[in-house]
Formats: structure tokens, sequence, C-alpha cells
């Protein structure tokens, strides 16, 4: 059993703190975000599921801008160029697939 709040929070980028559960396949990110923390447009390789858990974020995926609220989630293809901001402060939850090496702090 993992308990995601006694994992250890870091910050990736600025108003973005995370904890990480890294499998075999895949990586799971809990994010806490300060309101009006922007994510830069950028694509890796990974598959990416985002759900919002609290709060309001706009994310752009490819050309497609949409605000994600509690319970909404976008599909991220690999290599798909992508960014937000986070028009509240928000809870998000991302799955990652493969590992995201990156993030194995």
């Amino acid at each position: 059993m993992i308990e995601v709040d006694t994992l250890t929070q870091n910050e990736i980028k600025e108003g973005f703190k995370a904890r990480f559960v890294h499998t075999e396949n895949l990586t799971l990110g809990y994010w806490d975000v300060e309101e009006g923390a922007i994510l830069p447009m950028h694509a890796h390789f990974h598959e990416q599921v985002t759900q919002v858990l609290e709060g309001k974020f706009e994310l752009t995926i490819g050309e497609d801008t949409k605000i994600y609220e509690k319970g909404q989630l976008a599909v991220i293809p690999p290599n798909m160029v992508h960014g937000g901001k986070a028009l509240t402060k928000c809870k998000i939850f991302d799955i990652f697939c493969p590992v995201r090496e990156d993030y194995q702090i």
C-alpha cells in the first residue's frame, strides 16, 4: 500500500509541486499547482492522461484549448505539443506511459 500524502513532494516547475509513484511500466503524478502557474508548451514520447481533481486548468493540446474542471480528463498522445495555465489553485493527477525517468527523483 502506498499513502500518497506521505510521499516526498518536489517542485518540478515553478508553481508545480508533485509526488510520484513509479511502476515497471508507468508513472503516476499527483500535482499541487498554484493559481496562475504556467506549463510551457512541450512534447514528450510518453502517452499522458491528465485528470483535474480540484480547480480549473486551461490545457492546450495541439491547437485545441479547453478549460478542465473537477472530474474531467484529457488524453495526450505521445509527441503531441501541449501546455497550460492554472486558472485557480489545482490538484491534478497524471498517468504517463512509459515511466517518466526524468521524474525519478
